[in-house]
């Protein structure tokens, strides 16, 4: 069974060209999009309307650094703060090139921080290539479920 990738933006237009970036690397994987922090919490933790889920985690977390709610930074935190998430990948997808948010994304225990292309090419090969190496060439911690791709 393959585990979904969550994918965790509040803007449209870029929601839109992640999709088709995905899309466009053929993973089998589902994806989860959830428009804010704290909708994103509540679907790994299984809580509101995500309660009824199966107990699981997602192959990858694209999180986005500014969302409304509970902001990128704010759910890392969160997610590196518990026992039951903490070897979780996150990757922070996100227009910001600040110094100060790529270092407290490392700080906060970031796998990976990826600054959103402009050009339309180069954004969907970077998100393809992210797709591809989480949810089917990453090694997990022993313990989690080794990510099959269907052929």
């Amino acid at each position: 069974m393959l585990k979904p990738i969550l994918l965790v933006e509040d803007n449209p237009k870029d929601l839109e060209l992640t999709l088709v970036a995905l899309e466009r690397s053929q993973l089998a994987n589902e994806v989860i999009v959830v428009e804010d922090g704290a909708e994103a919490l509540d679907y790994l933790y299984r809580r509101g309307k995500f309660g009824d889920l199966p107990a699981g985690k997602p192959a990858v977390v694209l999180l986005d650094l500014k969302l409304p709610k509970v902001d990128g930074l704010e759910v890392l935190k969160e997610i590196r703060g518990s026992t039951e998430m903490r070897s979780l990948p996150v990757v922070m997808l996100t227009s910001s090139r600040e110094e100060q948010d790529l270092v407290r994304s490392y700080e906060l225990g970031v796998n990976a921080y990826v600054v959103k292309p402009v050009e339309f090419r180069e954004f969907v090969k970077a998100i393809a290539d992210l797709g591809i190496f989480w949810a089917v060439l990453n090694e997990p911690p022993p313990g989690h479920t080794k990510v099959l791709r269907r052929h």
